[in-house]
């Protein structure tokens, strides 16, 4: 079995690393990764290995887009000891967020199939990716990590949030236009898992990474008591039941219109004017516990224009 961690993540502990690499209970091999390339040469020299990544979202969306690739997604199972920033996929999977817990989820070898994003360049999404504010939360979010921890994307979000007029961006879900550039758009999300900077959001309350679909989330709050209400209503996923909020589920999404940057997992795109994404159901297997339903796992536990003719499936 092969332990991976990013050597550059801030929050990666080497005492934790350690103690799960210990606890894992069956002979591990252990590499520190800085960039693609090193990670990529890794996964060939130890083919067809089962593989345990100690990070975040980003750590565990740099190894499955390396899988995915490569063609190896369903040729290894998957493991992860969550030393991120924000653990966010990991509570919307029911993976314990203290480390010695979750080695042992993968000491015990149960395993389930989880869904997979993935976008028209290749890239994939394994929490959820956002454009707008979500993408300059994140800009803005990057230089406070280091000493706030998950509240730095809160406080991104306040600041893009004051002085972003929106985007102007068409968006297309499974070939029905929702929203037209002549409106501008807050947010754009497409979720795999229900929770944001680190469980203090529910942007897609009812999402599962085990229901074969992706969630959208389009917020038209472009105007100043509009962001804050947002804002607030975002903290407990009440945002989907408001008149300028479409929210529902999706196999295929697309956006595009003005040049705008993708947040996907934590990591930010160049600008682009178009991206699309499509869900891969249950297109990886996951350690998971065997004795825990999955879904959201709260902070506190864990430590344009709507097309007026929209099916129900796709709420505004």
């Amino acid at each position: 079995m092969l332990l991976i961690h990013n050597e550059d993540a801030g929050t990666t502990d080497a005492e934790s690393i350690e103690t799960g690499e210990k606890l894992i209970g069956t002979p591990v091999t252990r590499v520190a990764v800085s960039a693609g390339a090193a990670l990529d040469r890794i996964l060939t020299e130890h083919d067809d290995e089962d593989v345990v990544v100690a990070g975040g979202d980003g750590s565990l969306h740099a190894l499955l887009r390396a899988l995915y690739r490569r063609g190896e997604l369903d040729r290894r199972r998957v493991g992860l000891l969550p030393l991120g920033t924000g653990n966010d996929f990991a509570r919307g999977s029911g993976i314990p967020l203290d480390v010695a817990a979750a080695a042992g989820i993968v000491r015990d070898g149960v395993t389930r199939a989880v869904d997979l994003i993935v976008d028209d360049t290749d890239d994939v999404v394994v929490n959820a990716a956002h454009i707008g504010v979500g993408a300059d939360a994140a800009d803005s979010a990057r230089p406070l990590k280091p000493h706030v921890g998950p509240a730095a994307f809160p406080i991104g979000a306040v600041l893009a949030g004051l002085v972003r007029p929106g985007t102007r961006l068409t968006v297309v879900i499974d070939g029905r236009t929702v929203t037209h550039p002549r409106h501008r758009n807050l947010m754009v999300a497409v979720s795999n898992a229900p929770t944001i900077a680190g469980g203090s959001a529910l942007l897609s309350p009812d999402a599962s990474v085990h229901d074969g679909r992706m969630h959208v989330t389009i917020s038209q709050s472009t105007g100043p008591l509009a962001r804050i209400g947002y804002a607030l209503r975002l903290l407990h996923g009440r945002h989907v039941d408001s008149s300028d909020v479409i929210h529902g589920p999706a196999d295929r999404v697309l956006v595009a219109g003005e040049r705008f940057r993708v947040n996907a997992d934590g990591e930010l795109s160049e600008p682009t004017v178009s991206r699309s994404w499509r869900v891969l159901p249950g297109a990886w297997r996951l350690f998971v516990p065997a004795d825990r339903p999955t879904g959201r796992q709260p902070a506190a536990e864990a430590d344009g224009e709507a097309d007026p003719t929209a099916e129900a499936e796709v709420q505004r």
